[in-house]
């Protein structure tokens, strides 16, 4: 944070100062390590103010989780509508891991730190999880048009369970990531995300220029 001194509750930017610093701070520990304090300190504030608009380091975490979870779809859904027909979908998979990569720690709360926190967390990314999956599956309608409901739902599927591994490779810093370096990380994931929705008619997928 780059204001010194300790904030006034009152003021209307301060909920969104709580949600960053915890994000922070759930980001490289265990949420369940982190205190209401803590948060308050790194948000330079007390931890009165925090309760001014959090009942509990839980509510902050799920909210936290919740902003992120929005501004995800949004960044999808942006991609998904510029999307031009019997295009393959590489470019948008790499656009996302990208975006992951602009936004690392609300990337690893959401998609690492939360995982079985609790059970309102858990309820959000099943919640998520769904409409993340209906826009892939949009996605891969424009890229694959004529397609089955069925066979969208499954490569869409596919699509989604291969952003969510990437993400969490890319957030640990695993050896995969490391050894091909997140440029070629992502070209690979753009790459096997192609392979996955596959060809038409036996037509091989456009590729959109980057």
């Amino acid at each position: 944070m780059t204001t010194s001194g300790t904030r006034a509750a009152h003021r209307p930017s301060r909920r969104q100062w709580v949600i960053e610093a915890a994000t922070e701070l759930f980001a490289t520990q265990p949420p369940d390590e982190v205190t209401v304090a803590d948060i308050a300190a790194r948000a330079e504030m007390t931890s009165a103010a925090v309760y001014y608009h959090f009942s509990s380091k839980d509510q902050v975490l799920v909210e936290g989780m919740r902003v992120f979870a929005a501004a995800l779809r949004e960044e999808l859904a942006s991609l998904t509508e510029a999307h031009a027909a019997g295009v393959s979908i590489g470019a948008e998979v790499t656009a996302l891991l990208t975006w992951l990569s602009e936004h690392r720690s609300a990337a690893a709360v959401f998609f690492v730190s939360s995982a079985g926190m609790s059970q309102e967390a858990e309820s959000l990314r099943h919640e998520i999880r769904a409409q993340l999956l209906e826009e892939l599956v949009r996605l891969v309608r424009k890229a694959r048009e004529p397609i089955t409901d069925a066979e969208a739902a499954v490569i869409g599927l596919g699509v989604l369970a291969l952003l969510e591994n990437a993400a969490i490779s890319q957030i640990r810093g695993d050896d995969v990531y490391r050894a091909l370096g997140h440029r070629s990380f992502t070209k690979e994931v753009g790459e096997l995300a192609d392979r996955i929705v596959g060809e038409t008619d036996g037509a091989p997928r456009q590729h959109q220029d980057a």
